[in-house]
């Protein structure tokens, strides 16, 4: 398998992850979009495929009800969650 095939198959699953737990995770708390995408670090794209948790401000955990912690990944899918404030239609 080249290494597109492998990216695409990456984005696939990740797609369906997504929509197996959109839902979910839009309930929990400052949780304002979830989708697939590259995961970032220190500010950079890395070669990671990631389900992305968009949240409108990013809290450190012990701060976080149990129930609105965002798992580091779900079903074998690398999670990153990315601070992007409040999303408003325009």
């Amino acid at each position: 398998m080249t290494e597109d095939q492998e990216r695409q198959q990456a984005f696939e699953r990740a797609r369906e992850v997504k929509d197996a737990h959109e839902q979910e995770l839009l309930s929990k708390r400052h949780v304002v979009g979830v989708g697939v995408g590259l995961r970032q670090r220190g500010g950079e794209y890395t070669d990671t495929v990631a389900l992305i948790v968009m949240v409108d401000s990013k809290l450190p955990t012990d701060e976080l009800d149990p129930d609105d912690v965002i798992p580091s990944e779900i079903e074998g899918v690398p999670v990153d969650v990315q601070e992007v404030g409040q999303i408003r239609a325009q």
